[in-house]
């Protein structure tokens, strides 16, 4: 998901500048909503001791909200069931949500107030790259491990220079893997020659797809014909589509968020563009068919970390409990991300028989062949799951289960 660019650097300047200052006393970081599950909600009043306080700081408004609010349903869910079982130890888990509103200096804002008010033993970290970044400083400060469910930049958890961010993990892949299960799948699946990339210029998150897709149809013996690029909040995309039209693609590749990649499948369809297209996990919101259209969306496939329609027992068992709670809506795969993001973290701190961020952390990097609804997966040395990637298809407006790709 998004990242920019010296994210970390401003985060520290903002630690210090409102620790000082004491600014966020009135919770400047927007309201908060306390969630316990188990029907029963402590407020943010609960002695030490009686619950395990784990922070959310999600995009519940503002541009991308439905990546946000998407995993904030599916922690809950997971925090409900986890409590219904007994909790952790005898303790119920406390979900304190806050608000980042889809932008990082507010993402910053939220950590602070996460780790230094509410007093957080592990955080659920934001679902964009950009504004995960925007907090791992914080996390690292503070000493209290940061879990994203959705931030797929690299360097998130692994810094440029290759030294490791230790409090920082992911349950998500990273995305030159996307970029790499894309490639594979045009080639191998699709048999597609000529393709053509058209990509967001400013995303670290697509350049990076864009990258290693491009590396990797390049070894299968693929050729890239044309390359094109937009900026977010773009609306007209008729200019580079006509550019990639007159190259003749049998394939194209669009890393993006849903927003812009709606109304670039539209056109491109409008065009008399007809030949597969696809994405990544950016693409995964109901937005998306809004903009699209259902008709225009056929032949296009995405990467994701889950399918409902996978029939594994325990994706069966985790839909089946989402409905139930969310009014017979079918959990998309930042509901599982989100779901996944806290039994990774409460696991953690079963096993580490102590809510101490140091000990938290160390368990959180040495997991192994932890089940999961997006895949059992052990941690590898840069804090990244090590699990498999779904292939989905659009088909009339619904994402169909294509396959599964082993890492």
């Amino acid at each position: 998901m998004r990242e920019y660019n010296k994210l970390k650097k401003f985060g520290s300047l903002l630690v210090a500048s409102s620790l000082l200052a004491g600014v966020l006393a009135g919770c400047g970081a927007g309201d908060s909503n306390t969630s316990s599950g188990g029907g029963s909600s402590s407020g943010g009043g609960s002695k030490d001791g009686d619950t395990i306080k784990i922070g959310a700081n999600l995009e519940l408004s503002g541009n991308v909200a439905s990546y946000g609010s998407s995993i904030g349903l599916g922690a809950e869910l997971a925090v409900k069931e986890i409590n219904d079982a007994g909790g952790i130890d005898g303790k119920k888990i406390e979900l304190i949500k806050v608000d980042n509103k889809s932008e990082n200096s507010e993402a910053t804002a939220a950590a602070i107030k996460l780790a230094t008010q509410d007093k957080v033993v592990a955080m659920l970290a934001p679902a964009t790259s950009g504004n995960t970044v925007a907090t791992v400083q914080i996390a690292n400060d503070n000493k209290i491990p940061i879990v994203t469910g959705s931030g797929t930049a690299p360097n998130i958890t692994v810094n440029d220079d290759g030294s490791i961010n230790e409090y920082a993990f992911r349950t998500c892949f990273i995305d030159p893997f996307q970029g790499i299960v894309a490639a594979n799948f045009a080639s191998g699946e699709l048999g597609a020659k000529n393709v053509a990339i058209f990509g967001d210029n400013a995303s670290d998150y697509a350049k990076g797809l864009a990258k290693s897709f491009k590396d990797t149809i390049s070894k299968s013996g693929g050729k890239v014909v044309k390359e094109e690029a937009y900026v977010a909040k773009d609306t007209d995309f008729r200019t580079q589509l006509t550019n990639i039209k007159s190259a003749n693609p049998d394939f194209i590749f669009i890393p993006g968020y849903y927003e812009e990649v709606g109304l670039i499948v539209k056109q491109a369809r409008e065009m008399g563009i007809t030949v597969p297209l696809m994405g990544a996990d950016g693409w995964d919101s109901p937005t998306l068919i809004d903009l699209a259209g259902a008709d225009a969306l056929n032949n296009t496939f995405i990467t994701n970390h889950y399918s409902a329609e996978d029939p594994d027992q325990k994706i069966q068992d985790f839909v089946k409990s989402f409905k139930a709670a969310n009014g017979d809506k079918a959990p998309d795969a930042f509901n599982a991300l989100g779901y996944d993001s806290i039994y990774y973290i409460a696991d953690a701190i079963k096993r580490a028989g102590s809510t101490d961020g140091e000990a938290i952390k160390n368990a959180l990097a040495e997991t192994k062949d932890l089940s999961l609804v997006t895949g059992t997966f052990s941690v590898d040395e840069n804090h990244n799951p090590i699990k498999t990637a779904t292939v989905l298809e659009f088909k009339d407006g619904k994402q169909v289960f294509n396959s599964k790709v082993n890492p």
